[in-house]
């Protein structure tokens, strides 16, 4: 009987639950605002680059980074997800304001040639702030 009922209510616990909130995302990609990065590396070394981006409103939360590499070519954005719900406020420049930090580890000797994505111009086209960091 203890067995019935310890099966019940497992049953019950585990149904009862959803994993599913009923929310539903979008997903954009938000320009940069500004990158800090080392102005050289070395063979080797392991370095930190953080991105500096806006959240536009409180539905808007940091998802990963759009990371393209092609030989010591890097093309890098910011991905958010965006919560589909009527109450997002849109957000002041304080609250607005987010970095995210990741390591790079240098792989290969040259230039290392960075491309973060900011917008696009008037015409549609895609702009980045671009930096060349040469290894030592």
């Amino acid at each position: 009987m203890k067995k019935i009922i310890s099966l019940l209510v497992l049953f019950f616990l585990f149904n009862s639950c959803s994993v599913d909130s009923g929310s539903n995302y979008l997903y954009e990609v938000l320009p940069t605002e500004s990158v800090d990065i080392p102005a050289e590396f070395t063979l080797g070394g392991i370095y930190p680059i953080t991105i500096r981006y806006n959240r536009p409103t409180s539905c808007h939360y940091f998802n990963g980074l759009y990371y393209k590499k092609h030989e010591n070519k890097r093309t890098i954005a910011v991905e958010s997800a965006v919560e589909q719900r009527d109450n997002c406020q849109d957000l002041n420049a304080a609250a607005a304001a987010d970095e995210y930090t990741f390591n790079f580890e240098v792989t290969s000797n040259g230039t290392y040639h960075f491309k973060f994505w900011q917008g696009k111009d008037d015409q549609g086209n895609d702009i980045f702030l671009e930096y060349e960091v040469p290894v030592n």
